[in-house]
């Protein structure tokens, strides 16, 4: 099996712009940052690092890959929004929506991480990678056409859908995301079509407020195809597996994709400081097996990971190397070294039974 992993070093260097103090050290170095968001490259970076020590990403065939072109964001994102976007990041940056701040040069590394999605999917799409993960930063899937929002500036999985779709490489796509938040952008953008299935499992009322209800189910073509599961906060390791096996893997498997992409967000982690969720490293690697099982199933395998949210610098390490072993089939690990505790830390029987039960209502009401 070949695993691709797509990365680039610019991408580390998205800043928070008006929301933390950048000093420029020069075009070829990272900026200094003092204090700022929580979306800061530390994850990222800590994450490559660690897969560089246990061996990993020697198994790994790492590729970097072009910024999408203007015609790329075209086909997602309008004129006049792309073009106010480069103007204030070639003016030194600032900000165009909700919580999404870039300093100088902040709209080509937003380009170069939609071209880390679009060349992931290109790649499998191909047949040239058995599967993929994009480690794209700044994230995507908030993102509206117009509004950049809660640290997303432009839409990465769906710019790569329709790219792939340009180029006749995909027909019906079906996205999860697993980020704890709502993936409202790629609801937005897909909610009147039906070639793209969208699948958000996301914490009730956490970000943004006002969208991700379970009756949100499509407009129009798309009636049907937007399924939201919004579980309820303390939900662990059980209680997400079961949203796997109750909810996703049915709908996947009655619309049948050419490809599925993953919006893998690790801020369900226990210890994540933006939710309230008590999802672990081995929670990420076994919905990992799972999604990895269907796709094998259905589409011969082809399914893409772009990396979203996870704000722990301690423990989205951890997460993402026991989903990228697991998507590549590979035996090397990087022990969890809060396993033990996590696992006493998860819901009490009781209350994983009402999380469990709650979950076969949604599904009911979802028909599934």
């Amino acid at each position: 099996m070949t695993t691709g992993f797509f990365m680039d070093e610019r991408c580390f260097w998205h800043a928070g712009g008006n929301y933390a103090f950048t000093m420029p050290v020069g075009g070829l170095v990272q900026p200094l940052a003092a204090g700022g968001l929580p979306e800061n490259p530390e994850t990222k970076r800590r994450l490559r690092n660690l897969m560089e020590v246990t061996g990993l990403m020697a198994e790994l065939d790492v590729r970097s890959a072009s910024p999408a072109t203007r015609d790329d964001l075209l086909r997602v994102h309008p004129a006049a929004y792309l073009d106010d976007f480069k103007r204030l990041s070639d003016a030194g940056g600032g900000e165009l929506g909700l919580r999404t701040p870039f300093a100088a040069g902040g709209f080509e590394i937003a380009a170069l991480s939609a071209g880390l999605s679009i060349a992931a999917v290109e790649a499998v799409a191909k047949g040239d990678l058995d599967n993929a993960y994009a480690l794209s930063r700044p994230p995507g899937h908030h993102a509206l056409p117009d509004f950049p929002n809660g640290f997303c500036l432009l839409a990465n999985i769906a710019i790569a859908i329709e790219a792939a779709k340009a180029k006749g490489l995909v027909r019906r796509v079906a996205v999860l995301d697993w980020d704890v938040h709502h993936g409202n952008g790629t609801e937005a953008i897909f909610y009147d079509r039906d070639d793209v299935l969208t699948i958000s499992l996301h914490q009730e009322g956490n970000y943004p407020l006002d969208t991700g209800a379970l009756a949100d189910r499509g407009d129009g073509a798309g009636a049907g195809y937007n399924i939201n599961l919004p579980m309820h906060a303390g939900s662990g390791h059980t209680a997400y597996l079961h949203a796997l096996d109750r909810v996703v893997l049915p709908a996947l498997d009655a619309y049948q994709p050419d490809m599925i992409i993953v919006a893998c967000g690790f801020d369900a982690s226990i210890v994540d400081p933006l939710a309230r969720m008590q999802a672990t490293a081995e929670t990420f690697a076994e919905m990992t097996q799972r999604i990895k099982a269907v796709a094998q199933k259905l589409c011969g395998g082809k399914l893409v990971l772009v990396h979203e949210g996870g704000y722990s610098e301690a423990y989205v390490p951890f997460c993402g190397h026991a989903t990228i072993a697991a998507l590549a089939d590979s035996d090397i690990t990087a022990p969890d070294p809060h396993a033990k505790n996590f696992r006493i830390r998860q819901p009490s029987p009781a209350f994983d039974a009402f999380l469990r039960a709650s979950i076969d209502d949604m599904a009911q009401e979802l028909n599934l």
